[in-house]
This record gives C-alpha cells, structure tokens and sequence, in this order.
C-alpha cells in the first residue's frame, strides 16, 4: 500500500496528546466523608472498574479514530504491476482482403473495430496503425468514425516489418511500460516470425480467424489459344475444401454472354474455358459466388485489337530471319537500306536494328542518337568488317562502350544471363547441356552494360539493358551459326515485345506496372485514368511515338479503368488484387513469442487496464472513521 500523500502521516504523532492525558489523569479528585458502609465501598469499587474501562474504550475508539481520518487524507492506494510507470500503447490493426472473411453476421475486421471501440477507455491516448494508414497519439474519440469507415487494403505487412514499424512509434523513454497490441487473423502469408528485437515492449496477440470457412478464388486468366475466328479463355480457379460443381460467369460488360460450372480435383484446383469471338474489344469480367472473400469473387481483363510494335532493320544484308520472328500478328516489320533510308521514319518506330552494317553515317549517328532519347530501342549488329573508329564514336556517346579489336577464333556462346530481364519467363530452369552456338570471329568489348550472352571465356557476345542491345560478332550465315539455335528467337523477339510494353489482359494491384500507350501527347496534354467517378493522373513521360504511363501506389480499387486524352477513350486497363491471401491458412500462435495470446480484444485490454489501475482505499478509511463515530456513540449510550 503506498500513499498521495505520504507527508500526512506525520499527523499520526498528535495521537500521542490524548495517551498522555489518559495515563497523567490531570483531573484532581475532591474528597467527601461518607459513613462506612460495606455495600458502598463495593460499589464505588466496582463503578470506579467500570469508569476505567470505559474511558480506555473510548480512548481507542478515539484514537483509531482520527487515525482512520488521518490516513483518509493521506490518500492510500494500491498500484497494478505498472500503475506507477508512464504508459505507451501501439495498436496493430489488420485491414488486409483476407479480414474480408464473415465471422457472425460482421466481418473479421468489423467484429475487431468494435471490440477496440468498446475496450479502449476514452481518456487513453495511444497510437494505432494498419497496413496503410497510422494515427499517432490519439484518443479513441478522435479516429471512432476513421475506424468504423476503415477500407480493406492490398498491402498485408509482415510481422519483421509490424515490428520495426512499432518500434519507431514509441519514445525512448526509459521506465515506461510499452504495449504492443497485433490484431489479426495471422495468416501464413505473413510468415516471417517475431523476433526478439524488441526485448522492452510487452506483445500482445489478438486472433480471430473464422471456422469452416469455405472460399473460392479466381486465381487468374489467360488466352490459352487463338484463331483467326475464335479464342479461347482459361481461367484457373482454387478452393479451401472439397467442393462439386461451381457455377462461373463470364461478362462484357454488363452483358452475360457465357457461363459454365468449375469442378475441382484432388489437388482442389479447377479450370474453366471460355471461346469468344477474336479481334472483339471486350472489357472482361469472370464472377463467382461464395460465403468466403469477397474480394477474390470477380477478375477483371480486358481484350483488344493490340497496336503492332514497329520494327525498322537497317541494311543490305539478308534479313529472312527478322521478318520471320517479327511476325506480322504481333509487329509491323520493315527493312530499308542505308541509301533508301528515309531519316523522317525514325521517330516512328519502337525498335530499329542495325543489321551488319560497315559503318555509321555521322547524320544516322545523331538521328539515332535522338531515337533513344526519346524511348526508343536501338539493336546493333556489327558486320565483319566494320570501320572501328566510326562505330567506337558513336557507342561513346551513346553508352560509354567500345569495340577494341577483332578477334579470328571459334568460340562456343555458352554462358547465359537467365535472371535478366530479356529472358523472363523463357526458361523453365537453367538449361547446362544444349546446343551451344559458336562464332568464328569475333570483337572484344569494353563496357559497363550487363552481358545477357557470353563465349566461355567470359567475353560478351550481347550486352544490354534500357533498350540498348550490342552483338560483338556478326551473326551472318558466314560468321555463325546462331541463326539455327533456338536461342536466337527468343532473343529477338523479347527485344521487339520490350521496345513497346503493351498492356496485358490484366494487371495486379501493388505492383509496379509500365504501360506504353502509341500517343504522341503534345506539351500541355497529359493521359488521365478513370473508372466511374475516380480519376487520377499516373505518372507518364512522353516520347515521339508513344507516352509511358506508370502505375505504383494507384489505382487501390480493382476494375476496369479507361485511360482518356483530352475526354476520348484510347485503351482501357485492368487492374485486379493480388490472390495470395485467399489460401486462408493460419498461424498457430503457439509459434510466437509474446506477453499474452488472445482470442478476444475485450479480455486483453481489461488486463492492461487492470496492470495499469490504481486501487483507491481512502474511501474504506472514511467509512472506517464513520464506523468508529457509530462506536463511540453505543459507548457512550450503553456502557455506564
């Protein structure tokens, strides 16, 4: 028991006044003369006994009086475990899709704002935080409509990253006591475990996850084959459990205009096929419904006659192959000689090659030059007897590379940059034992650029990166045998699709996302993109021939968006969320360390309150004192 007012209790010494007036008995006593009689002697025997025991009565009475009084003021109390420490709360609150999930008639996270509105006491300043927002030093008044309007977000932090993140919003005070409370469903997705990097703040862990929940996702969709008539949609869908038929709803639009049932294997993964018209604009969208997420319910996509990349190779020599791979679904291919070239078709393009050309006109050099500036890419393919001086001027200057001198020797191309970007997703794993292409001749390099093709001694054979790409030999029929590798196609190829980034069918939110729209936007004209009443202006950088929108922090809703110049609709794009929390697979709590586990938000912070409550005891001595007063009066009234 500890005391506001401990300097009170000095008062305790005045008690010492009536003691000693008791034991002095100041009062002089009058002598009278009386008969002596026996009966009367026992009498004032036994009255003076009587007298005496009623003045001791009193006397304590009295005493345990004031005392009562005396400590009343002094304000006693008994403190919780940290009643005495200055208090910090943080508060992680989980808005993420899979919070989406019913758990009674609310969702998870609107079952964990109530319980936080109801536990939280409104004098109680804290901090809270979710996957996208934060609310520093607030009372639960200031942020009740904030957290009833509370949106579901893409983001889903990971514990590691909760953890640092908490740190940074509590004060280095130290002898303060520091709660960190986690509110979440736990899911596995967020798999990285709390450490004990915070070896000061006392976590709590609040989980509610629902039972039997039964989900469905649509986990994506792609055009699994084309026709010149038709094309055929497949959509992969997955489940959390075993179930038989599902209906699937495919609609342009508003239009239904297919529909079918999915059927799941063992493995709990289901497919559905969908055969559309080709070459149909069709803003997509594949619905399903469930009692599970919502949010995974509907993928949206969108189909349309896509703008050819434009490709311009530069040369004399036998070009079969290019305008084999550049095909003309995909590409608008050209090939013009140096002396027909005509410089004004330059800006126009996406991707220009220099085919086996001896050397550069200095006015080619600086049209280039400007070609790149602006967006473009730029292929080189030496021939075998280029002029060194020339070329080396215009690599200077275009990316500090040179070519130092050639090279009479076979060598195999055997070393591959699978991670670089020109070859993603074309091999399913490393490939160590095919067909290595070789050279006869060959120029050695000095660059910076990364190498995406090398001989085995190391040297590059391609080098490129930001749609600059320089072959070291000449791939001509006479030098190599490059031509009938496999290599070669996808190579090419993925430099012309990288030259102009067209939209895929759909985009995931979160993500960062390039899109190249064929606008020659002029200097007050700028690309918006809206879906209903939301538009925002991504940011875009203009070229010659085409505009670069790039998509980070929005859109955060997923849909169809239109993307407009000046009002006209020019492309749409679809953007959908991410699918990796509809597993639904939770955490077992027992894994992580922390100060206390909990499945209810109430019971957690009625034990905070109570560690951090002061046990007021004044009142019981006031009560006390009375008591004493009720026992003097009987005294005084009863005991003659």
């Amino acid at each position: 028991m500890l005391f506001k007012h401990p300097e009170l209790l000095w008062a305790l010494l005045l008690l010492l006044i009536p003691i000693f007036i008791h034991l002095f008995q100041l009062r002089r006593f009058k002598k009278t003369p009386f008969t002596n009689v026996k009966i009367l002697k026992k009498v004032v025997a036994e009255s003076r006994k009587s007298n005496s025991l009623k003045k001791w009565l009193l006397l304590i009475t009295r005493l345990l009086l004031l005392t009562a009084l005396i400590i009343a003021f002094a304000q006693p109390f008994i403190p919780g475990k940290s009643a005495l420490k200055n208090n910090e709360t943080v508060i992680y609150l989980d808005n993420s899709l899979s919070m989406q999930a019913k758990m009674g008639t609310a969702t998870l996270l609107e079952n964990m704002v109530q319980g936080i509105l109801k536990s939280v006491p409104e004098e109680n300043v804290f901090t809270l935080f979710t996957n996208d927002k934060i609310y520093r030093e607030v009372r639960i008044g200031d942020i009740k409509n904030d957290l009833l309007a509370l949106p579901y977000s893409k983001n889903q932090l990971k514990l590691k990253e909760i953890n640092l993140k908490a740190k940074t919003m509590f004060s280095g005070t130290e002898g303060t006591r520091k709660d960190l409370v986690l509110i979440s469903d736990f899911q596995k997705s967020i798999n990285s475990p709390i450490t004990d990097s915070l070896p000061d703040i006392n976590r709590h862990l609040v989980k509610l996850a629902p039972e039997d929940l039964v989900n469905i996702s649509i986990d994506t969709v792609f055009i699994n084959s084309i026709s010149s008539d038709n094309l055929d949609l497949k959509s992969i869908l997955s489940t959390n459990t075993e179930l038989d038929n599902t209906p699937v709803s495919l609609y342009n639009g508003e239009k239904l205009i297919a529909k079918t049932s999915v059927t799941f294997n063992k493995n709990k993964k289901g497919e559905v096929i969908f055969t559309i018209p080709a070459n149909e604009l069709i803003n997509g969208e594949i619905v399903i419904s469930d009692s599970g997420l919502i949010y995974d319910n509907h993928l949206y996509f969108n189909l349309a006659k896509q703008d050819k990349i434009k490709v311009l190779s530069i040369g004399d020599v036998d070009n079969d192959y290019l305008r084999r791979i550049f095909g003309e679904e995909v590409f608008q291919y050209s090939n013009l000689s140096l002396k027909s070239l005509n410089y004004s078709l330059l800006e126009s393009q996406n991707l220009i090659i220099l085919n086996e050309l001896n050397s550069i006109p200095v006015a080619l050099q600086n049209a280039l030059q400007a070609f790149k500036n602006t967006g473009g890419s730029l292929v080189i393919i030496p021939s075998g007897k280029i002029d060194l001086e020339n070329y080396n001027s215009f690599l200077m200057g275009l990316s500090n590379t040179m070519l130092l001198s050639s090279v009479t020797e076979e060598r195999k191309i055997s070393q591959i940059a699978f991670a670089h970007p020109l070859y993603k997703n074309v091999f399913e794993k490393e490939v160590t034992n095919f067909q290595y292409p070789s050279v006869n001749s060959y120029y050695t390099t000095k660059s910076a650029i990364p190498k995406i093709l090398s001989y085995q001694s190391g040297d590059p054979f391609l080098v490129g990166e930001d749609g600059f790409y320089l072959f070291t030999a000449s791939i001509s029929k006479e030098n190599s045998n490059i031509l009938n590798s496999p290599l070669i196609v996808p190579t090419l190829y993925n430099m012309g699709m990288a030259s102009l980034k067209i939209p895929k069918i759909y985009e995931m939110i979160g993500g960062k996302t390039t899109v190249d729209i064929p606008v020659d936007l002029t200097k007050d004209r700028i690309l918006k993109v809206s879906q209903k009443d939301f538009e925002f202006i991504p940011f875009q950088q203009s070229y010659t021939n085409k505009t670069t929108l790039t998509f980070d922090d929005y859109p955060e809703v997923s849909g169809i968006y239109d993307i407009t110049d000046e009002g006209k609709v020019v492309k749409h794009i679809s953007f959908n969320f991410p699918r990796a929390e509809s597993q639904l697979q939770y955490m077992d709590l027992d894994e992580l360390k922390a100060s206390s586990k909990n499945d209810n938000v109430a019971a957690l912070f009625q034990n905070i309150e109570k560690d951090n409550s002061v046990n007021e005891l004044w009142k019981w001595f006031v009560i006390l004192a009375l008591a004493f007063i009720f026992i003097e009066v009987l005294i005084q009234k009863f005991l003659k």
